[in-house]
């Protein structure tokens, strides 16, 4: 789904500058068979990211004919291996809406209350240069009107992780939650709380630090019993610290640089605790359709905290977006309402779009940080191109 250039900026833990890049050639995926009809436009606008200059992409979708699957372009440049529609791959921010999902849960069974304070759960942790967790609630946290700086947009961070030296340097450190607050806490914060919004990382990792202060056990050991387990998402998982994708897995792409030329590196390993729980998450498209399928159709929440989620903030700059509690609403030009997140993360470029009601979801991933139409493949696929 897409949010346009704001906020998709925002959401990718990647490269904070515009990026595409040359084409590569690539064999197409698998043709389509007569099942498959209703989604030609769907197959044609992912085969056009290609063509474009994404190595690769994949992409499923659910809806009342059946689950639809498709892929073009490589999986590894290297070798030329095709891209499967069963492949692993990091999610990126898309990891927020699961977050959020354990979150209202833990509401619904009167463990916390949304309302409830950033410093009643973690005391302290928020604090300095104008930072006052006493003013700030969890619900701030979860549609980003916290006004914390966004972690991922500090100078230092970014030439450490985000640039080509750096990277390779670093790309196995292992950070703390804590570590990473306290690089936002270094800085003024953009707003008082609730009183604009800006879309800050900063917001999810104090969000999974809540998650553990009030269950006492980590955000990840809550997504995989309550989320993970129940709905059967065999490809989906919380790496930690794991270096590696699991397989079925492509390798994944990037520029490491703030131009959209030069070379093209390789870096499908590294260390996700730099994205915690604002971008840890490696997932499948079958996966994700299934999730937010079930999530829109209230399997995962009672009504209440289904409407809490959906209560949205509008999104400056782009009048056909707001953010709810971990998830994006967008009105399409065809005027079709989705429900989802984007995310990105070093060589990673993914979607998840569901309708309304659940009955009509999309999930895709480009293995490419610098290129690629996203808003193309949710267009035909909803509205027929």
């Amino acid at each position: 789904m897409t949010v346009r250039t704001t906020l998709v900026a925002a959401t990718a833990l990647a490269l904070s500058a515009a990026l595409a890049g040359p084409a590569l050639a690539a064999p197409a995926g698998p043709a389509p068979t007569a099942a498959a009809a209703g989604h030609q436009a769907t197959r044609k606008a992912i085969e056009a990211a290609v063509e474009g200059g994404v190595p690769g992409a994949t992409a499923t979708a659910r809806d009342a004919r059946g689950t639809w699957s498709t892929t073009a372009g490589v999986g590894d440049t290297r070798t030329g291996a095709p891209r499967s529609a069963s492949d692993r791959y990091r999610v990126g921010s898309i990891t927020k809406t699961f977050v959020a999902t354990v979150l209202l849960q833990l509401e619904a069974e009167g463990r916390l209350s949304l309302d409830d304070t950033v410093d009643k759960w973690l005391p302290g942790v928020v604090a300095g240069h104008g930072n006052d967790g006493r003013r700030i609630t969890v619900r701030q946290l979860l549609n980003h009107t916290s006004g914390l700086f966004n972690y991922t947009a500090d100078e230092d961070f970014g030439r450490t992780y985000f640039l080509k030296d750096g990277f390779f340097e670093h790309r196995y450190d292992t950070l703390t939650p804590a570590g990473l607050v306290a690089i936002a806490t270094k800085h003024q914060p953009a707003f008082a709380p609730g009183t604009s919004w800006a879309y800050s990382n900063t917001n999810y990792v104090l969000a999974g630090m809540v998650i553990k202060a009030v269950t006492g056990r980590s955000y990840a050991q809550e997504i995989t019993d309550r989320v993970i387990r129940p709905l059967h998402l065999t490809g989906t998982s919380l790496p930690g610290t794991r270096t590696t994708l699991p397989h079925p897995s492509s390798r994944a792409y990037s520029k490491l640089a703030e131009t959209t030329t030069g070379p093209t590196y390789d870096v499908t390993a590294l260390n996700p605790s730099m994205a915690s729980s604002a971008g840890e998450m490696i997932s499948t498209s079958a996966d994700l359709t299934r999730f937010y399928e079930a999530l829109l159709r209230g399997r995962l929440l009672p009504a209440h905290q289904l409407k809490e989620m959906k209560t949205t903030t509008p999104v400056p700059g782009d009048p056909n977006s707001a953010y709810g509690l971990g998830l994006i609403e967008v009105t399409l030009p065809c005027g079709v309402h989705v429900w989802g997140h984007d995310g990105g993360i070093h060589g990673s470029s993914s979607t998840a779009a569901t309708t309304a009601d659940g009955r009509h979801a999309l999930a895709l991933n480009f293995n490419a940080d610098w290129t690629g139409d996203k808003d193309a493949v949710v267009l035909a696929e909803f509205c027929g191109g």
